[in-house]
């Protein structure tokens, strides 16, 4: 199969779920041709079924903001014709579902009919698509998709009572790549470089966003390393971060907490992390949880949105209600403190992440592409 994949090339959950499942429909003998703004964080180009296509916005003094929509259907036009793509999968309502539509449409009027697959992440739907200003394109362009795929049960059902939904929504989660992650020759730092022997590493990884609840983080090491030795390894960057910092001062915990920023050393850091903290006042599935759990890493994190649908509790971590920090204090001392315990949580996380590989996951998008492909002969 030929498939355009349109994503946002960020360092988000979305833009990498986007480009692992390119690449390993690429590695499959699919022909796949991402298109966006700039290459994708994680996208390598040494396939040669992996084609990489720029959209370029031209600034014109008339726009006070640049269309892009406008420049994404055209390129997508201009890309389906040149490279006979058969299906589009697109990953977020808007703008891509919309700019897809408005393509398929130009498409059509030229006799060419083309499938598009749309991919529900979360925050097009619970935050950016809920706005009265967005809602009724965000409802038009899936109603107008050939097909609707979401990352958890719950984020289908939030869409459905939300929008004004007639499309079916077929649940496909999120997944890791282990036989990459797990591939340990790729540690190159060593542990002493962020703890000591005798300290437990705790890991959070986000966007530092309002919705991650950053500062319930901070509380809960807190209130860990009052009990037992530990550092707590901050990774990411957004608008939380100079707050975490400053509470980490006001709390005189600022020698146990490392903030990375950014960073492409996500594995390495994981590698040796004993605990994943995740108190997300909503997550639509919990990747990056998942990420953690495919290192051996223990989850405790709010039983809130699809959480429960990747971290089972008392399995691979535990759930506590959101902003009950010393429930989720309490559970991670029960992990962390003793070394059995952490050796059974680490051994279960494992074997959860495990039905999420890609793998499982790969044919069930598969199966929906030849469906719609189908429908177009």
């Amino acid at each position: 199969m030929k498939i355009a994949i349109v994503c946002y090339p960020t360092f988000g959950g979305s833009g990498v779920v986007a480009t692992e499942l390119g690449l390993e429909l690429a590695r499959k003998g699919h022909e796949i041709h991402f298109i966006t703004y700039r290459q994708p964080v994680r996208l390598a180009l040494l396939n040669p079924n992996v084609h990489y296509h720029e959209v370029n916005v031209p600034e014109y003094p008339l726009f006070h903001y640049q269309p892009y929509e406008l420049a994404l259907s055209s390129k997508l036009v201009d890309m389906v014709k040149l490279y006979k793509i058969e299906l589009l999968h697109v990953h977020y309502a808007i703008p891509h579902a919309y700019a897809g539509y408005m393509a398929k449409q130009i498409l059509k009027s030229e006799g060419i009919f083309i499938p598009m697959i749309t991919t529900l992440h979360g925050t097009d739907i619970t935050l950016v698509g809920n706005h009265p200003g967005y809602k009724p394109a965000v409802t038009f362009s899936i109603n107008k998709s050939d097909v609707v795929t979401s990352v958890s049960q719950n984020l289908k059902d939030e869409t459905l009572s939300k929008f004004k939904i007639k499309k079916e929504i077929h649940v496909i989660p999120n997944f890791i790549e282990l036989d990459k992650i797990r591939n340990e020759n790729q540690i190159s730092c060593h542990r002493s470089f962020m703890a000591k022997k005798e300290e437990r590493i705790i890991t959070h990884i986000s966007n530092f966003r309002r919705v991650k609840r950053i500062p319930d983080i901070i509380k809960i090491f807190y209130k860990i390393q009052q009990k037992i030795p530990a550092k707590l390894m901050m990774v990411g960057d957004g608008p939380e971060k100079e707050k975490a910092e400053e509470l980490c001062e006001e709390l005189g915990i600022t020698d146990k907490v490392i903030f990375f920023g950014n960073s492409n050393e996500i594995d390495q850091i994981l590698s040796y992390s004993d605990l994943f903290l995740l108190p997300s006042e909503t997550e639509s599935f919990g990747l990056a949880a998942l990420e953690a759990m495919a290192w051996s890493v223990p989850v405790i994190s709010s039983n809130s949105g699809g959480l429960p649908e990747v971290n089972f509790d008392g399995e691979s971590g535990y759930l506590s209600d959101v902003g009950d920090v010393d429930s989720m204090a309490e559970n991670a001392l029960k992990i962390l403190a003793d070394g059995e315990s952490l050796t059974g949580f680490r051994e279960r996380a494992l074997n959860v992440a495990q039905r999420f590989d890609i793998k499982n996951i790969l044919p069930l998008y598969e199966e929906l592409y030849h469906k719609a492909i189908d429908k177009f002969k």
